[in-house]
């Protein structure tokens, strides 16, 4: 009690010492400012990743089956063993091709997927990104002229096509004649419009039923893979799913999970998280140097009383105790207050979204806000380790006062 409350006294502001308490308010400002951007910080980050993650695994699955050979004939079959393992909720299969696709004013490159809208519900997302129509239109009616196929909502809008409205696939790989290959062209009528929030896929994607994109592409009834869900607790988990269904379905088989899919872009992502807490800890690196300065003026100050405390008996434990605690208060203050301001700046970020993205340039419309416990706690102790390693010094060389030379 001794040593905290002397320390007290040597915060607050007394005559002289107004400029270093004017320091140690720096100090704890300095601290506040450098917890709360990084909390701020890490919480973007850390927003973005799960954010783009979620954007990910709407449009891809979390894991997807392929055999060596490249395609799938008895994807039925296979199908239906998948899905007896038990981590697994489920499993569909999917066609894959690269084409051209023209409307009423120009034509784009298109990534062309063959789904079945029966088993796709609940493994892919497109059912719940439907701006427009239904992906049960993409089921043919036996009347029906035209296969239905389904538009990204930047697609559309570079066509000028809407739903009801016709476009023709244009596939290079046509027949030989003796005029050369004649490209093959299929007209098929819009019957729905999604939106998944990434303007990459929504320019690039559009979706068919499996039949017609096997008639298109004249591969016969095969498919390229099977797209798998699996529980969510199993999420982080894929691979260990993937093995499981390559032991079940033979070594002809592989299983690509969703991390191993996007490696390269988590990575670069997490090496950049660590980048910016770096940069940004630097702020409370230079409000810690603040503290030592703060508490050697004390110490210069404070030379007198130092001697006094000494010869009343004080151990020079006691004198750097005093010292200690003093930068204690205003590394725990500071931090507090920080861990305040950012979990509070954070809410209102998230709560309101008042800063918008641009949807063609960032996966998403809004700030992405996510605070993750762990982050926060990682901030508080490096904050207060800073600061309290910046009181070692000044304490140390408080505890080395003799009070003989001092007071002579």
């Amino acid at each position: 009690m001794f040593e905290w409350f002397i320390s007290l006294r040597y915060l607050r502001a007394q005559h002289k010492q107004k400029f270093i308490s004017l320091i140690s308010f720096i100090s704890v400002a300095g601290i506040t400012m450098g917890v709360m951007a990084l909390i701020v910080v890490l919480a973007v980050y850390s927003g973005f990743t799960n954010g783009l993650r979620d954007q990910i695994l709407g449009i891809n699955s979390h894991l997807i089956v392929q055999r060596l050979g490249g395609i799938i004939p008895d994807y039925t079959l296979v199908r239906d063993r998948i899905v007896t393992i038990n981590d697994v909720t489920g499993a569909t299969p999917y066609l894959y091709a690269q084409t051209l696709l023209s409307g009423t004013r120009g034509g784009t490159g298109v990534v062309l997927r063959g789904i079945d809208p029966a088993t796709a519900r609940g493994v892919i997302a497109l059912p719940e990104q439907m701006v427009e129509g239904s992906i049960d239109g993409l089921i043919q009616d036996t009347n029906a002229r035209l296969p239905g196929i389904i538009l990204g909502i930047a697609m559309a809008a570079d066509l000028h096509v809407t739903v009801g409205g016709k476009v023709r696939l244009i596939s290079p790989a046509g027949p030989l004649t003796p005029m050369g290959i004649i490209p093959k062209i299929k007209t098929c009528q819009i019957v729905g419009i999604f939106e998944s929030g990434m303007y990459e896929y929504d320019s690039t994607i559009a979706y068919m039923h499996i039949p017609a994109v096997q008639d298109f592409l004249e591969s016969g009834d095969v498919v390229h893979g099977i797209e798998v869900t699996v529980k969510e607790k199993e999420l982080n988990r894929a691979d260990r799913v993937g093995k499981q269904i390559v032991e079940l379905l033979g070594s002809t088989f592989v299983a690509k999970d969703w991390m191993s899919m996007n490696r390269n872009l988590f990575a670069a992502f997490k090496l950049e998280k660590i980048g910016m807490f770096i940069c940004v800890a630097l702020i409370i690196l230079v409000a810690a140097l603040n503290i030592v300065s703060a508490l050697i003026m004390v110490v210069m100050e404070k030379d007198k009383d130092i001697a006094i405390l000494k010869s009343m008996g004080a151990t020079s434990g006691t004198i750097m105790k005093i010292f200690f605690y003093q930068g204690l208060v205003i590394g725990v203050l500071g931090t507090f207050l920080g861990v305040l301001g950012g979990l509070g700046l954070c809410e209102i970020l998230s709560r309101y979204q008042f800063i918008e993205l641009p949807s063609n340039v960032y996966p998403m419309n809004t700030l992405p806000i996510k605070v993750l416990p762990m982050d926060v706690t990682i901030i508080a102790v490096s904050a207060l380790v800073i600061t309290l390693s910046a009181t070692i010094y000044p304490s140390w060389k408080a505890s080395r006062v003799k009070p003989a030379e001092v007071l002579s």
